[in-house]
């Protein structure tokens, strides 16, 4: 279902630097109007005839403080840099936790130290495997005239729900493989559970 529109709020260039030296400049973008009432982002990294856009989940443990357990900081740095190279839209969605929230990760968090994966975490506190929706993000797209896109993603289910949403995904990129001994048994539970196409070493045992 193609949803509502929305209209572009504020527009502000903001330069951007990382840790370990890399800059770019964005063009960021607020707006008004979004099904879901968030204050979701987007950023915006030169032009091109067909954009790469990242749809990134906000993961403040992983972004802002670099948690291990997960592999969202590797991806958002990767995603800035190959977007700011391509011409796109990095669209910074405030679903933390796949949509669950920051305390509902935590807790889940907890129940994966006792040995359930993460989707299962979240079942055992009686909530989705993965609650994110992406309308916003297509009417984030829609606003700044962008109806075809280069996906840069591994997981199905964003390019299901876009195209879904009326924006066309003319091609699927995969990210990179950021596995680490401390987030391998998340990831392959990502591929298990929700058919990310990603090629991991085996688990260990």
């Amino acid at each position: 279902m193609i949803p509502a529109a929305a209209t572009v709020r504020t527009r502000v260039r903001v330069p951007l630097h990382f840790a370990d030296g890399f800059s770019a400049t964005a063009e960021v973008v607020t707006f008004d109007g979004l099904a879901d009432g968030a204050e979701h982002l987007a950023l915006v990294f030169g032009d091109a005839a067909r954009p790469l856009v990242r749809m990134h989940s906000e993961c403040l443990t992983g972004d802002v403080f670099g948690s291990a357990r997960c592999d969202c900081g590797p991806q958002l740095r990767e995603a800035v840099e190959r977007i700011d190279d391509a011409g796109g839209v990095l669209l910074y969605l405030r679903q933390e936790g796949r949509g669950i929230g920051l305390y509902a990760k935590l807790d889940a968090y907890a129940l994966q130290d006792a040995g359930l994966d993460t989707y299962q975490a979240n079942t055992a506190l009686g909530l989705p495997e993965d609650a994110r929706d992406y309308t916003a993000a297509a009417q984030m797209l829609a606003a700044l005239g962008i109806a075809e896109v280069d996906l840069l993603t591994n997981n199905p289910d964003k390019v299901r729900q876009l195209r879904e949403r009326g924006i066309g995904v003319a091609a699927t990129v995969p990210t990179g493989v950021h596995a680490t001994p401390d987030n391998l048994r998340y990831l392959h539970a990502k591929v298990r559970h929700t058919s990310h196409t990603l090629a991991l070493p085996e688990l260990a045992g």
